[in-house]
Parts: structure tokens; sequence; C-alpha cells
């Protein structure tokens, strides 16, 4: 399982593909290791890639059809051919979003960036945006994570940010936008906005300690008030969250998180909370989130985060 998440960590990295090429070329054990971590990785929820089928024969199938020399080129091809397209999977999503992204930030990191326009756009732990802004007009895509925006006046040029289907129409003001697997949502801390959903014909008009979540299958808009001094309280290392599922706050988490968090219980998963969490410290905020729930953290390795029920 490190070996995975290590790949998945770090896709492109040739010290880790040649070191599991060396690791599974050292013993069957070590492959049939490799298929547990594999089975584990998918009963976690995670696709399972179909490179694995390599590995799936008969495990003397190989010595007896081969001499040995054949049978070592065979597994250095194979072990290669597995680690490119372990690189390719996992890499994939990562590489598309920086063809997209105008700026990104790592897990961990929360960059402030000064657009064009003079607007201001504070971006949390492993978030991207794409930026377009012309003579015509402004628009943000909120590729990934989330970010706070700052937006300065310009009646001539409306900024536009859209995120997962949700779209937030501006001239001037502060709002927050967060990006999570199911839904999207809004908080604006300033000014006045619109927001639409991908259904929605009508667009919704927020004031100040709205919060407008836009669920992402759907495109209905759920409204609710927030108090103005937590929106954005991830710029201070705080995340403040109301009414929302757990799996939303794992996913906020995560992009503070060096290691993978796995939520197999979609039951648990989908409860709502409302609360306060510390990003500074990940571990402790994972365990404030589930301990109420009946959840627990587990520590599979360095690399791997498991929450489930007691």
């Amino acid at each position: 399982m490190d070996w995975l998440l290590r790949l998945k960590a770090e896709p492109q990295c040739q010290e880790a593909a040649r070191g599991l090429h060396a690791w599974l070329e050292h013993s069957d054990d070590n492959r049939t290791a490799w298929q547990a971590a594999l089975r584990t990785w998918e009963l976690l929820g995670e696709v399972k890639p179909q490179y694995t089928d390599l590995w799936s024969a008969r495990p003397d199938a190989t010595v007896v059809v081969h001499p040995a020399w054949r049978r070592r080129r065979w597994v250095a091809g194979g072990v290669f051919a597995i680690a490119a397209a372990i690189a390719l999977v996992l890499a994939g999503p990562a590489l598309l979003l920086r063809l997209q992204a105008d700026v990104m930030t790592t897990t961990g990191e929360s960059r402030l960036v000064t657009l064009a326009d003079g607007t201001e756009v504070n971006l949390s732990g492993g978030s991207a945006i794409g930026v377009d802004i012309t003579a015509e007009g402004r628009r943000v895509r909120l590729l990934s994570g989330e970010a706070f925006f700052d937006v300065a006046h310009d009646a001539a040029r409306p900024f536009t940010v859209e995120a997962g289907g949700a779209k937030v129409v501006v001239l001037g003001t502060a709002f927050d936008v967060a990006l999570d697997p199911s839904s999207t949502t809004v908080q604006l801390a300033r000014g006045v906005v619109g927001i639409s959903g991908t259904t929605a014909s009508a667009v919704t008009e927020m004031a100040p300690g709205d919060m407008a979540t836009v669920d992402h299958d759907t495109g209905e808009i759920l409204h609710e008030t927030v108090p103005v001094g937590e929106i954005g309280a991830w710029r201070n290392g705080l995340l403040f969250v109301n009414d929302v599922p757990v799996e939303s706050v794992v996913a906020r988490l995560q992009r503070y998180h060096s290691a993978w968090i796995g939520l197999p219980d979609r039951r648990l998963a989908r409860q709502r909370v409302t609360g306060l969490y510390d990003l500074r410290d990940p571990d402790r905020a994972l365990r404030a989130l589930v301990q109420p729930l009946g959840g627990k953290v587990r520590a599979v390795s360095d690399y791997v985060r498991v929450i489930s029920r007691f």
C-alpha cells in the first residue's frame, strides 16, 4: 500500500517506479502483497486499475513455460509496464488539471494571487483556477478546492466564477467558493452576488451572510445563513462548515493532509455536520469530525488514513 500511495503522491517519480520494480522482482511474496494492496485499494472505494490482471495468473505459470532469464525479462518489462500504468491512471486527473489551470496550490499550501484586473484570490490547499480576463469580461473557473475572492469593482465587466455547475456573477464584492465532490458552496462576505445552478434559469441574489449550496446532480440550490466572520476562516487555519455532509468535510481536509484519506462507509459519509476544525492538525480535525458520529480514524501507514465505524 505504501508503494501504491507513493506512486499516487509522486506519479512522475522515476526513483519510485524503479523501487517498485526492484521490490516486485525480489520475491513472489512481494507480488502477492502487491495484489492484496490493490484489492484493498478497490475495497476502499477506488476504481480498480485494469492492469492488475497482469499479476493474477498462476504464480508458477511463467516459470514452467519459460527459462529463468526470460521470466526475469518478463517480470522486469511487466513491472515497468505496471509502474507506467499506475503513473498514468493516478496522474491522469492531475495532468488534466495542470493543463486547464493558470494557478495551482499543493497540499497544505495557501496562496494569494492578484489577477490582471486587481482582483485578489486566496486559494486554499490543493486548489486550482483557470483565469480568462479580457476587455469584454472577467471569468474564473474553480477547477478544484476552495478560493476566497475579493473582486475589483468594474461596472463594465462583470466578474463570473464557475465551479461544478454553479455560476456566480458579481461586479465588486468578497465571497468564498468551495468545490466539493457532490456540491458547490458559495458564502458571501461583502457586497451582492447572483448565483445560478445548471438547471436553474433564474439568478438568485445573495446578501452578506448568505450561503448557497448547489447540488451537482440536481442543480438544486439550498439557501442558509452563516456568521460573516466565519466565511473564509480557512485563511487563518480554521475550517468552518454548516450542515454539510461528512464526505465534503473530508474532501476539504484532504487538501491539507499529506496522506490519502479513505471513507468507504457511505452512511457515515452522508451524515451532516456543523463545526469548526483546525486545518493545522488534519488528523486531529478528522477525529473531531467523525468520533461524535461513532467513527474512528485508522492510520494504516504514513500514506493512508481510513475512516470507519468502531
